[in-house]
């Protein structure tokens, strides 16, 4: 059996945050909401993989606000995918929440029908930093939040930090940092503030006095540090977990394992096949409605673009990539990449260890670039033919 992660869109939030420019909408009707699940559901259904040789070890409830729909919809969601598809008793299902968003009864009714694993937005315990974001939680909120999840079972909990936001000082991130540790959660993830086109945040920069770069960084490898002594290892770029309890399904996305995104804007990757649905909710809806494509884009991944793609996501993690599984599995030669590499780890943005190349914490911060240099001396690589690489491994 093939593994296959499934992610399900929600695109509905109780208020749109100042820096989001993901799809979603600001929507207070409980009938439109029902409505999208219906027709989520029919989706999820029509396209099923029911007679594949998929398995389905991870779902992931993403938005928006997944929990701003209640519990009705999200069980006959998780329910609608229990009968569509295979799915392992193990599967990690995962929840994302915002704290001021759950309750006891809402979160004992989706550990009942199998959801294990809550992400909640917390970005900062500072009021001022989350009402710049457009928060409309506290931190008392998320301490409450953590405490009712574990009321309900929960024994797998990330929280989401961001730092690089408006007024943000480095004692704000470190008083933020140990606030979440408190909170002995078993994933905290911390992502840097990018300005996007479109949000409130960007149409209003020169409204905010934002950290320089520098400063960004420094935030940056001390949460690193601290997270590391704090017994969160770093398995990603932006990601810190306890032994064990690293996202399966955002690994997924990294080591190219095959997923199914289902909803308004969801991206999948199927069969070498990449692509997306329509980014618009009530496009999507009158298109699954009417029986019509809900796909906007489309292209086959193959050859020295699916090598490309192992080089710039196995990048972002900690486990790095091998010569090995680039002349085995994509038959191109690491010469070129491993000089370049070379460059880097002179500097102290690169090291070599257990057969692997990674990413040091500050070659983190220069990620872009230093995998920009690693594409170009991909396109400069040897391509290796079955008899080539036989000869190697001889």
């Amino acid at each position: 059996m093939k593994p296959l992660g499934i992610y399900i869109h929600i695109p509905f939030c109780k208020n749109r945050c100042a820096y989001c420019d993901f799809h979603s909408n600001k929507v207070t009707s409980q009938k439109y909401m029902a409505d999208y699940t219906k027709l989520l559901c029919q989706h999820i259904t029509e396209g099923a993989l029911k007679d594949s040789d998929y398995e389905v070890d991870t779902l992931y409830f993403g938005g928006g606000t997944p929990t701003w729909i209640g519990a009705k919809n999200l069980v006959r969601i998780a329910k609608t995918v229990y009968k569509c598809f295979k799915v392992l008793n193990d599967c990690e299902t995962t929840l994302e929440a915002n704290p001021d968003t759950v309750d006891l009864k809402l979160l004992k009714k989706l550990r009942k029908v199998g959801f294990n694993r809550i992400s909640f937005g917390m970005q900062s315990s500072n009021p001022m930093e989350l009402a710049d974001l457009g928060r409309t939680h506290s931190f008392e909120q998320v301490k409450d939040a953590v405490a009712i999840a574990r009321k309900a079972k929960f024994d797998n909990i990330s929280v989401d930090l961001m730092y690089g936001i408006p007024s943000q000082t480095e004692q704000t991130w470190k008083k933020t940092l140990e606030d979440a540790i408190s909170l002995d959660v078993e994933h905290i993830s911390c992502y840097a503030l990018k300005l996007e086109e479109g949000t409130r945040l960007y149409d209003h920069k020169e409204d905010f006095l934002f950290p320089d770069d520098d400063t960004v960084a420094d935030l940056y490898l001390y949460a690193v540090e601290r997270l590391e002594a704090a017994g969160y290892k770093q398995y990603e770029v932006s990601n810190f977990a306890r032994p064990g309890r690293q996202s399966k399904h955002n690994y997924k996305y990294w080591n190219l394992g095959e997923y199914w995104g289902v909803g308004p804007s969801a991206y999948s990757f199927l069969s070498r096949m990449r692509f997306s649905y329509v980014a618009h909710t009530d496009r999507y809806m009158q298109a699954v409605k009417n029986g019509d494509t809900v796909i906007q884009n489309s292209e086959k991944a193959e050859g020295i673009e699916r090598a490309g793609e192992y080089l710039m996501l196995m990048l972002r993690t900690t486990e790095g990539i091998s010569r090995s599984i680039l002349e085995k599995k994509y038959l191109i030669g690491f010469d070129k990449i491993e000089s370049c590499l070379q460059k880097y780890e002179a500097d102290g943005y690169a090291m070599f260890t257990d057969g692997s190349w990674r990413l040091t914490p500050k070659g983190f911060l220069i990620s872009n670039t230093i995998i920009s240099d690693i594409l170009i001396a991909l396109e400069q690589s040897e391509h290796l033919t079955s008899s080539h690489f036989n000869k190697i491994r001889r």
